[in-house]
């Protein structure tokens, strides 16, 4: 089974509410970018990933938690997080029965993650080399 076929399988597993958010909340994960890739890790969690890790979600009893991998970096103007607060990278937002996913301000999350995994990525790339220009002793 492939990862997606393994969160589709997830998702039917939770038969009460947390699947239907869970299915919300995977939806605007994968409507924010084209490119989100996702995976299946840690013996049964859905991550999702572009240019590095974005979030990870998991079904616990009574919520489902997502949790962005570089939260702490992130700006939070709808202030979604609402756990992980005190860790220096993570944070995470707590769903519970009867919350509503705001579309809009999670996939604005998301896309926020996404632009600080390419800056990452930008800022450790290796310097490419640069053409030298030699002057020679006569000018």
């Amino acid at each position: 089974m492939n990862p997606s076929e393994n969160i589709d399988e997830l998702i039917a597993g939770l038969t009460d509410w947390r699947g239907k958010t869970f299915a919300s909340i995977r939806k605007c994960i994968l409507e924010s970018d084209r490119e989100i890739i996702e995976e299946w890790k840690w013996m049964g969690s859905p991550v999702w990933s572009r240019d590095g890790m974005i979030a990870v979600a998991n079904a616990h009893k009574g919520k489902v938690k997502l949790t962005f991998a570089h939260g702490a970096g992130l700006a939070d103007p709808d202030k979604l997080f609402n756990a992980g607060l005190e860790g220096n990278a993570r944070r995470a937002i707590d769903f519970f029965e009867g919350d509503k996913v705001d579309a809009r301000a999670l996939k604005n999350l998301v896309r926020a993650a996404i632009e600080f995994n390419q800056t990452k990525l930008k800022k450790n790339a290796p310097v490419s080399k640069r053409a030298r220009v030699v002057k020679s002793e006569d000018g």
